[in-house]
């Protein structure tokens, strides 16, 4: 208890500066005060002694207090009520003492007061409110006042009004840091326009579309910063793909610092479900689409969903892309249905039947095409959709025209180093071929720009690869570097190529972009998929002109006037995509979380859905009602939900619980129960073979052909053990030497358990080695291949795999071991890490001389980690303070004084 006591002390006697747990290796540790304590009484009780025989008669004061330093702390930090009740006291006592009584009763009551004075102390400090500086509380006061500001004029204010507040609806300070964190001064019209919009103060659900280079995410952000400072809600910001979550928690990382918010990432292997519940603080979660349907599941589950007051979703264009589009979709019903409070607002480049609001923006965005020598405006007015703009002058040699026919390095010099440019080209190993022939051709004076950076880039590569690079970057890096977006936007990097997947993957604009050809793959440019690449040209705030061109040959012009300039493509709902796996999960899904029994609940969830919109178009041959019957059987067949025989009072099993909740797919849970359940009849511990096995997708098997010589010598490089596992899964020694050497083989063997050990056996050597360049040698795979595996699918898998044993505690063994080697694959193990490692080390080493610009964001990304752990503490001080209060307040402490006092 008096550990207990030492806590209090110390957190409520403690200035701003002071370092809170300094001295402390734990919390119950100190029993300095203890020991003050008793050498304090002992003195105390000798003193009265000797006083009783000198006759001496005193008023009793806190002497014991005041031997160990706290009588002054106490006074100044005690409420006034308390201090009232302690100088009534303190004269009650005074009098008393002058009263002749016997020694001993005197004695008592001076060790009676102490433990009164002690009682008092602590119940005193349970209540007292931590010490705060004067410049916080008026920092603290300055702000809190234009929030009350802002909170009253949004519910005040009339339609009419262009202005909500200080900073539209926000405190100055938000404007102050988008001009020090962003360098933005004010807003474009349109974006003014969209914050001021009726549907937007009445808190309606919002979409706007614009072209990517637009600034339309900076609406979004505003309306974030409003939810959270304003209305105190946590907020949801989806975004498509792991890098674009990791570049806006990096962006937003910075005001939560400031604002005093939180800043919490849902992408990978990362993300707590359901989210921490803080008392005094708010989040925005910013998620990719697959965790931001777990995370909105586990606030249902919870019945927290009210406390989410605005749900952002970026490339909402993306419902009409298969899968995915199907989970963005039932996540947005999912809310609407359940949430009358929860805002949503949806942004997209390329939404179709959508008026254009092109005339809104300040950047200037110019198409072209090139076919030949010639470069075309695209102009949808003209009758051939195309306008001569002027002719491509350029001196060519022989070579260099036999090279380039398309001349790209004419296009491409023409804006850098000055500025930058992409080149999509509609293949990986395209990219490469253009990148190594355009710096074969490059001028001298494009190798000298920047020289010494490229050169550290470059030796940061090789030290993270083991001494190795790859041979593509050590002939490319000293014309340009790549990675790293903040030296990109410095101008260190002027030139990437890159295929289509960068235009939706990162912000990376540019001053001009070439389109090498019309086609990704061999597949022709849709409509969203051109507009999303020449988005990439002028972004707003960054520059002020961009311009795209389009390299064409003769026999595409026609085909690509459709392309330049036909409307954009409308978007249709995916749930009924692959055989209705989109409907199956969902309905799969709502009856877990207990929001529909019966068929007909279900139908009316699904009057929320773009299905129920579009079921015209979508259900020609069969009724939405039949396909929700149709569903409902399929599951029951698979033993994922139970219902009465009317089909009343449904219900998901302890199966179709762990596969919702884990986001498996509901096709292959019975498969992945059964293989877990066999892995736990033999699991091999000694390894991370037989786990790796395990979380292999399913889904990779289609695209992977084992080279058998290969598969026969990485074989025989596994222990005893491990050869013994793999043929308990299906896959003997003796299979593979018969394949190798090209033999026919009678014994049936599971063609898809063989590829997925050979997938298995990839992923283990990389865990091993930790050097994908080493692994695709090794297995003469893509190296692509390899980092999809890894990075993209396996360790995604492994956090479903984790979730999905959440439900089931027969399989309880796996939840550790699987956790470890999810963090193991997430981090992609040794060889990242120590690349990250040495980055850092990079950034403030002394004997470079300077810092570089990316420490500011390390040191954002630090300092929110520590203030999450901090906020965590509070927390869990705040629950040992309550649990304080509540044991001072009850007879249990009663009965512990009493105890006390009588010994």
């Amino acid at each position: 208890m008096f550990d207990s006591l030492t806590l209090v002390f110390r957190l409520q006697f403690c200035s701003d500066s002071e370092d809170l747990f300094a001295d402390y290796d734990s919390f119950l540790e100190d029993s300095s005060l203890l020991a003050k304590l008793d050498d304090a009484e002992q003195n105390e009780r000798q003193r009265a002694t000797d006083q009783l025989d000198g006759k001496h008669d005193e008023v009793l004061t806190d002497s014991i207090l005041d031997a160990i330093g706290t009588r002054n702390l106490w006074r100044t930090y005690r409420p006034a009520s308390c201090s009232s009740n302690r100088k009534s006291e303190t004269r009650r006592r005074g009098v008393d003492c002058r009263t002749d009584i016997k020694p001993r009763r005197r004695l008592t009551r001076r060790r009676r007061s102490v433990a009164d004075q002690l009682k008092r102390t602590m119940i005193g400090n349970a209540v007292v409110p931590a010490g705060v500086s004067r410049t916080a509380a008026l920092k603290e006061t300055v702000v809190s006042e234009e929030m009350s500001v802002a909170v009253q004029a949004m519910e005040t204010v009339s339609t009419e009004t262009p202005d909500l507040g200080p900073f539209y609806g926000l405190p100055t300070r938000v404007k102050d840091l988008m001009m020090d964190l962003r360098g933005i001064s004010s807003l474009y019209d349109w974006q003014q326009t969209c914050l001021n919009l009726d549907c937007v103060q009445q808190r309606k659900n919002l979409i706007y579309s614009l072209p990517t280079s637009g600034g339309k995410t900076l609406v979004a952000e505003i309306l974030i910063l409003r939810e959270l400072l304003c209305r105190k809600k946590d907020c949801l910001f989806i975004l498509p793909y792991i890098s674009l979550v990791q570049e806006k928690v990096r962006g937003l990382a910075s005001f939560g610092l400031e604002l005093d918010f939180m800043v919490e990432e849902y992408a990978g292997s990362k993300g707590r479900f359901p989210p921490v519940k803080r008392r005094n603080k708010k989040s925005v979660y910013v998620a990719t689409i697959e965790k931001a349907h777990s995370l909105v599941n586990s606030l249902i589950d919870t019945s927290r969903l009210e406390d989410l007051g605005l749900l952002v979703v970026d490339e909402l264009h993306m419902l009409g892309d298969g899968s995915r589009g199907a989970v963005i979709e039932m996540t947005l019903a999912k809310i609407q249905f359940m949430s009358k409070t929860t805002q949503i607002i949806g942004m997209s480049a390329t939404l179709g039947n959508i008026r254009d609001l092109q005339t809104f923006l300040r950047v200037e965005l110019k198409e072209f095409v090139k076919v030949n020598d010639t470069i075309y405006e695209v102009d949808p007015k003209e009758e051939n959709c195309f306008k001569f703009s002027r002719l491509l002058s350029f001196k060519y040699s022989s070579s260099m025209q036999k090279m380039d026919p398309d001349h790209i390095i004419a296009l491409v010099t023409e804006v850098i180093p000055t500025h930058s440019c992409l080149v999509f080209c509609p293949t990986k190993k395209n990219s490469e071929n253009v990148a190594q022939m355009i710096c074969r051709y490059l001028k001298e004076e494009f190798l000298q720009h920047q020289e010494a950076d490229k050169a550290m880039l470059l030796r940061d590569l090789k030290d993270g690869g083991n001494g190795s690079v790859c041979p593509v970057l050590s002939r490319t890096v000293p014309y340009g570097r790549r990675l790293l977006e903040e030296a990109y936007s410095r101008g260190t990097l002027c030139l990437l190529t890159c295929t289509s997947t960068l235009a939706a993957g990162i912000n990376l604009p540019a001053r001009r972009v070439i389109l090498r050809s019309p086609y990704v793959a061999s597949d022709f440019l849709k409509r969203s998929q051109y507009k999303q690449m020449v988005g990439r040209a002028g972004r707003a705030g960054i520059d002020s002109v961009g311009e795209s061109i389009l390299i064409l040959q003769d026999k595409d012009r026609s085909t690509a006037k459709s392309l330049v300039c036909a409307p954009m493509e409308n978007c249709y709902s995916n749930l009924m995509m692959d055989d209705g796996k989109g409907i199956l999960s969902l309905i799969l899904s709502l009856v877990g979380l207990n929001i529909a029994s019966s068929l007909q609940q279900l139908q009316d969830f699904l009057r929320w859905t773009l299905l129920f919109v579009q079921q015209q178009h979508l259900c020609v041959h069969k009724s939405l009602t039949e396909v929700l019957q149709q569903s409902l059987d399929f599951l029951k067949d698979k033993d994922l939900i139970t219902a009465e025989l009317d089909g009343s009072n449904l219900k998901v099993t302890r199966l179709g619980k762990a596969t919702y909740k884990g986001s498996v797919d509901l096709t292959l849970s019975d498969l992945l129960y059964k293989d877990l359940s066999k892995g736990l009849e033999g699991l091999l511990l000694n390894s991370y073979l037989h786990l790796v096995y395990l979380v292999t997708p399913y889904d990779l098997v289609p695209q992977c052909r084992p080279d058998w010589m290969v598969y026969f010598r990485q074989f025989t490089l596994l222990s005893a053990a491990e050869q013994k596992m793999s043929a308990a899964v299906g896959v003997p020694e003796s299979f593979v030497a018969r394949k190798a050497a090209g033999q026919t083989v009678k014994k049936s063997v599971d063609q898809t358990v063989v590829t997925r050990m050979y997938l298995a056996l990839v992923l283990f050597w990389v865990l091993k080695e930790a050097d994908l360049w080493s692994v695709s040698e090794r297995f003469c795979l893509n190296r692509g291949f390899v980092q999809t595996l890894l990075i993209g699918l396996s360790w995604s898998k492994c956090w479903f795999v984790v979730g999905f044993l959440q439900e089931l505690e027969e399989l309880w063994p796996f939840r550790a071991l699987l956790t470890e080697l999810t963090r193991r694959l997430s981090y992609c193990v040794a060889g990242v890490m120590e690349v990250s490692g040495w980055n850092l080390w990079n950034f403030w080493n002394p004997k470079h001389g300077s810092i570089d610009g990316s420490f500011s964001f390390v040191s954002v990304v630090f300092q929110m980690l520590l203030n999450e752990k901090a906020a965590a503490l509070q927390e869990e001080v705040d629950d040992l303070l309550t649990n304080l209060q509540t044991f001072l307040s009850s007879e249990a402490l009663r009965g512990f004084l009493l105890l006390l006092l009588f010994h």
